[in-house]
């Protein structure tokens, strides 16, 4: 009898090798390499054979597909308007982040409006299932709980139940009977998920899987996983926060631009219907160091309060410390100023902090941080009515960022009377509300003459 053929798959990238390797060639990560037996290709029992004949582009029916609501507004958003049936979802996000809780509730409203809903726990009891039901006032006649990690005993339930939507969690917790691997690998991520996506397409139901993320905030598993399925969303947000952001990073039916901001309350995950009001709810009054900054969350405007603390250092080497803002960029900051402006800033701790527990990625936050830093150095208290906005560089110079008119409009809405933006910005605006005083500058030099 021929000895078996056995394979070393990176647990990362799904990379094979014949033999095993301390470091994948393919990703780069070390002791990623794990034995595997290798899957025979074998015919899929219940579903179809068919070959579908090729026929010309303009013969194609355009048949449109309504999407389906979910009952959570922020989640439709994010999906460009609802579920799109037959579409195959993943959601990832850290541990304990609430991307269960998040399913729970877009499964419950799902069947309350368009039938029964499977959720399928390889993970919880259906006991444990049901009391989060209960804290999170979700309980529905019509939602089905099943404990199961088999899924060929999933898809056949599935194939006789018919549901209006079906949940998966977690991905990482499925295994094919097919495949002699442990759950959690490649071999058994790859092909569960390939069969929920050919059950998806087939019987036109939509099908969304949770998947766990790794400590580089990447989901678990090989990268093929993401190019299946046809939209990624990421469930982003500080432990310690009630913050809660859900992002789209692929999607085939919609738009990744949109963004949806949660909150995490007893009572589950609530939408925030004016997001900038909660987040500037405690700021402080006329204290240095504080800005405010119209940040663009994907195509959405939000106002973040930018705080800065700098102050001599006790050591030889000054601190920066910064938290929801990159690092590397208050150093350049910091560097600018000391060189374009002026400020003796090489003796000096800085610490600077974006409120709320929202992360700051956006160019657009430059010169807020510097003015920020600026006023706390100074010890002067900037304009609170003032909402600054702007991208630096390495010159000095301010440059211009995009979507400064839906930045401008909330700004406005919340009361505020004063906008420091790029000069190029202020001649491109197409709305200028006259309750507001819109001040352009060119360089940071020219925003700290006019805010301090």
């Amino acid at each position: 009898m021929a000895k078996p053929k056995i394979v070393f798959v990176c647990q990362e990238c799904g990379h094979d090798s014949p033999k095993w390797l301390g470091r994948c060639p393919n990703c780069g990560g070390w002791n990623t390499m794990v034995e595997e037996m290798p899957v025979v290709a074998k015919n899929e029992r219940g579903f179809s054979l068919s070959v579908n004949k090729p026929c010309p582009v303009v013969d194609i029916a355009t048949a449109s597909l309504p999407r389906r609501n979910t009952g959570v507004k922020e989640f439709d958003r994010v999906l460009g308007g609802g579920v799109v049936p037959g579409s195959l979802v993943l959601v990832g996000g850290d541990p304990g982040i609430g991307k269960s809780t998040l399913m729970l509730q877009v499964a419950t409203g799902i069947s309350r409006l368009y039938g029964n809903g499977l959720y399928v726990s390889g993970e919880e009891s259906a006991a444990q299932v049901r009391m989060r039901a209960e804290r999170l006032g979700e309980l529905a006649r019509s939602l089905y709980i099943m404990t199961e990690t088999n899924i060929d005993a999933i898809l056949a339930e599935a194939g006789q139940s018919k549901p209006a939507f079906l949940v998966i969690d977690s991905i990482q917790t499925m295994f094919c009977p097919d495949i002699p691997s442990a759950p959690g690998s490649v071999g058994q991520v790859r092909e569960s998920t390939a069969k929920l996506l050919r059950y998806a397409k087939e019987t036109n139901v939509p099908v969304a899987i949770i998947g766990h993320v790794t400590k580089e905030g990447n989901i678990a598993g090989p990268r093929l996983l993401e190019h299946m399925v046809d939209v990624v969303l990421y469930f982003e947000g500080e432990r310690n926060y009630s913050f809660r952001v859900l992002r789209a990073i692929k999607n085939r039916f919609g738009s990744t631009t949109e963004s949806g901001i949660f909150a995490m309350e007893e009572q589950g995950l609530m939408e925030i219907k004016n997001p900038s009001q909660l987040l500037l709810s405690e700021r402080p009054d006329q204290t240095p160091g504080s800005v405010v900054l119209a940040y663009l969350e994907g195509v959405r405007p939000l106002l973040i309060e930018m705080q800065a603390l700098v102050s001599t250092t006790c050591f030889g080497m000054p601190r920066r410390t910064t938290v929801g803002f990159d690092y590397n960029r208050l150093a350049m900051l910091m560097a600018v100023l000391e060189k374009r402006v002026g400020l003796s800033l090489a003796n000096q701790d800085a610490y600077v902090n974006a409120v709320g527990g929202i992360r700051v990625t956006e160019p657009a936050a430059d010169l807020a941080v510097a003015l920020a830093v600026a006023s706390s150095f100074r010890n002067q208290a900037l304009n609170s009515r003032t909402v600054v906005v702007g991208e630096v560089g390495l010159t000095g110079e301010v440059r211009m960022v995009s979507r400064m008119d839906a930045r401008i409009a909330e700004a406005a809405t919340l009361g505020f009377v004063r906008a420091v933006i790029p000069k190029g910005n202020l001649t491109a605006l197409k709305v200028r509300p006259q309750e507001m005083e819109l001040i352009g500058v060119g360089t940071v030099a020219e925003a700290m003459a006019a805010m301090l």
